[in-house]
């Protein structure tokens, strides 16, 4: 595409346990038939493969659920299939997501050795008292050994914090960043707790169970973050992705900067475009009924929708303004089909410049960094 990114997303859809602020499709299972998944996976590749012909893979991402769940030889014969059915990029990215729960040092190194290069591990918290809060299966001793052994079998690896905890206070979520800084190297990604609908926070919270913090102390711990990161040289290259420079994910770019990717497995959305024409895909989010109709007809995808050019201006104006790095105007015309002045009112993008929200620097629209903390409201009055 636009500058030569496409990626393969993989959903591997089961976790030992249902975090209670999760809302992803993710399935507890007693019993997994690898083999049955391992021939889904292999004949749904092949089917979108046979629509993108002649594209360069540049990054795959296992994401589940827990991937570090599925067995190695799972991981090595899908990336195998991938190679078979695309060119690859000599410096492909290939990203497994593992709990520490579910990983150890020999562990990770099958996944190496099946050809995952990068991996992205749930830690969330390096607080016990959080941890139990936040329904997670680990304590920070085996989250730490986690860091380490990644540390010690691939050259890069990344773990997610969550913060804007209950009572937390700007003190101490400065000192665990800061612990959370000796264990990483070049990549972390930090989120703020958000309360979403269906998941068993979200009744929680209506019942009173819990308090996140107001808006101004979350607004104090963003920019507490934002300070540490810098000071650290890694900024925020995306809302809730921090990096050294060179060392952002090369597969979430490839979403934020709206290029295709191909969505493998149940609920495993995707983003394809055949014959000039934009399609948003989805796979069935049920595993039973996506692995049945994978193994029957080659895919277990919902019928293709093709999105109009205003659905693609929206999709990338709300991708591409979580970039720290923002949105040439040239792909917002080429997605929208029409001049930038026929698809955003410019008097809103003035008032917006106007607050310190907004900056349209050149041929670029990006948002400045109270725009970023803000970027709901930004959105929202823009379109």
């Amino acid at each position: 595409m636009q500058n030569g990114q496409f990626g393969i997303y993989v959903h591997w859809p089961f976790c030992a346990s249902k975090c209670p602020y999760c809302d992803f499709n993710s399935h507890v299972a007693d019993t997994v038939d690898h083999q049955a998944w391992r021939d889904a996976y292999k004949r749904e590749i092949k089917h979108y493969a046979d629509m993108t012909q002649g594209r360069t893979v540049t990054s795959v991402f296992f994401g589940g659920g827990t991937p570090s769940l599925m067995e190695p030889a799972t991981a090595g014969l899908v990336i195998d299939e991938i190679q078979r059915s695309w060119r690859i990029s000599n410096d492909c990215e290939i990203t497994l997501e593992a709990n520490p729960t579910s990983v150890e040092t020999e562990k990770f190194k099958a996944f190496r050795s099946a050809g995952i290069n990068r991996v992205s591990i749930g830690v969330q918290s390096l607080k016990e008292q959080d941890l139990s809060f936040l329904g997670r299966k680990h304590d920070a001793p085996q989250a730490m050994r986690a860091i380490d052994s990644a540390a010690q079998v691939f050259d890069r690896y990344s773990f997610d914090l969550i913060y804007a905890r209950p009572r937390q206070t700007v003190q101490e979520w400065e000192a665990e960043l800061r612990e959370a800084l000796t264990l990483c190297r070049d990549h972390l990604s930090l989120y703020q707790l958000t309360i979403e609908k269906g998941t068993p926070f979200y009744m929680m919270h209506e019942r009173g169970d819990f308090k996140i913090p107001d808006e101004e102390v979350a607004g104090d711990l963003y920019e507490v973050t934002q300070d540490i990161m810098e000071a650290e040289g890694m900024r925020a290259y995306e809302i809730s992705n921090h990096a050294r420079d060179g060392k952002e994910s090369q597969h979430n770019l490839t979403y934020w900067r709206y290029t295709d990717y191909v969505g493998i497995g149940p609920g495993a959305h995707g983003r394809v475009t055949v014959d000039d024409k934009k399609q948003a895909t989805r796979g069935h989010r049920a595993p039973d009924i996506w692995l049945s109709q994978a193994l029957e007809q080659g895919h277990g995808a919902h019928p293709f929708e093709e999105l109009t050019p205003r659905d693609r201006f929206t999709e990338c104006l709300m991708m591409g303004l979580r970039l720290e790095e923002g949105i040439p105007i040239s792909r917002l015309e080429e997605e929208g089909g029409k001049k930038i002045s026929d698809l955003i009112n410019h008097k809103k993008v003035e008032a917006l410049q106007g607050e310190g929200l907004l900056i349209l620097d050149g041929q670029v629209l990006r948002a400045t960094k109270a725009g970023l903390q803000r970027l709901n409201g930004v959105l929202s009055y823009l379109l």
